[in-house]
């Protein structure tokens, strides 16, 4: 049967691959679909402007679907009540301008729910439910990660960062990390681009610049695509250090630069790799860290904490240092 005018309405909080089928099932069987998007101010929902941008690339290409958005001060689902519903009903009429010939919903509503009751010139059309909830993947969005769209799943992935002075096996454990959780990573922007002068010693200010540009848009690439988890090596605040260090002439501006990425970063875990295994002269590594590891490693220490993040040690042994590692991303993420 095909329907003029429909409508489909919820939280999408968040949207899964449930809302998926009876969205891509409810704009077949219109001519217009109206989804509308119930957007709680004062619940803990994700930001609405999120589960629109969801919702829209979801729909983008289909072009009979349009989004209609309804807000509400409503603390809770239960508060959510009568008060709400008809005047609600009212805006979303209002909105779509013509007879609603079809409202879509799930088997969690029946024929008593609002949705009959707020539009009984319609007719209600109920998808069968097929064990999804969007209450059960906020719980524990990792034990359900098959049921969220790959457009919701960036949203979730959490990121870990791997910090360290020289040679503390950072790259090679972030791979490491990558392979055994089955996502991704990205290394040090600044490998290759620190060696355009054949040495790190003569680098010019704008490689620095280059550096903290390239990294933040690797890692925001790279979360488009990640497992659940999603692992960085180094960061801006790994560069500003090195700026000092290597005696950066332009390091004001680029501190700058540096400050204000580091603001817009975020990471649920950082593991900072103890100096206490050996030095491994890998290409251009200074003979200055080399013999004073643990002075330069105090000082990323403290440069991350005066940056107001906090991070797990990693020492031992390379078999004990990945442990370790593992367990603290197990417990980030549920995974077991």
């Amino acid at each position: 049967m095909e329907y003029n005018v429909g409508m489909y309405g919820g939280s999408f909080n968040p949207l899964h691959m449930g809302h998926v089928d009876c969205i891509i099932r409810a704009a077949n069987m219109c001519k217009e679909l109206y989804i509308v998007l119930s957007i709680g101010h004062n619940r803990g929902e994700i930001d609405g402007r999120i589960r629109y941008r969801w919702i829209y690339q979801l729909t983008k290409h289909i072009g009979n679907v349009k989004i209609i958005t309804l807000e509400d001060e409503a603390v809770s689902k239960a508060e959510y009540d009568e008060k709400y519903w008809q005047s609600d009903a009212d805006k979303v009429k209002a909105a779509v301008g013509k007879h609603i010939d079809v409202v879509f919903c799930g088997s969690d509503y029946d024929e008593n729910s609002f949705w009959n009751k707020c539009y009984p010139e319609s007719e209600l059309f109920i998808f069968p439910r097929k064990g999804i909830s969007s209450t059960e993947i906020r719980k524990n969005p990792y034990a359900h990660w098959d049921r969220i769209p790959n457009i919701v799943k960036p949203y979730y992935v959490k990121k870990v960062l791997l910090m360290g002075g020289e040679s503390t096996g950072k790259s090679t454990l972030t791979i490491n990390l990558a392979n055994r959780f089955n996502t991704n990573c990205i290394d040090e922007a600044g490998r290759d681009i620190s060696e355009r002068s054949g040495t790190d010693m003569l680098m010019l200010s704008e490689d620095f610049t280059e550096i903290l540009l390239q990294h933040k848009l690797n890692e925001i690439k790279a979360l488009e695509y990640s497992n659940k988890v999603f692992f960085e090596d180094t960061d801006t605040l790994i560069t500003q250090f090195y700026m000092g260090f290597l005696e950066d002439p332009g390091i004001a501006k680029n501190k700058a630069l540096s400050d204000a990425i580091d603001a817009l970063n975020f990471y649920d875990l950082i593991l900072f790799l103890e100096p206490d295994v050996a030095f491994v002269q890998d290409g251009d590594r200074s003979e200055e860290i080399r013999d004073n590891r643990e002075k330069y490693s105090d000082q990323i220490k403290e440069l991350i904490l005066s940056h107001g993040k906090q991070f797990v040690t990693i020492s031992g042994s390379y078999e004990e240092r990945y442990e370790k590692a593992v367990a603290e991303v197990n417990r980030l993420i549920n995974y077991e």
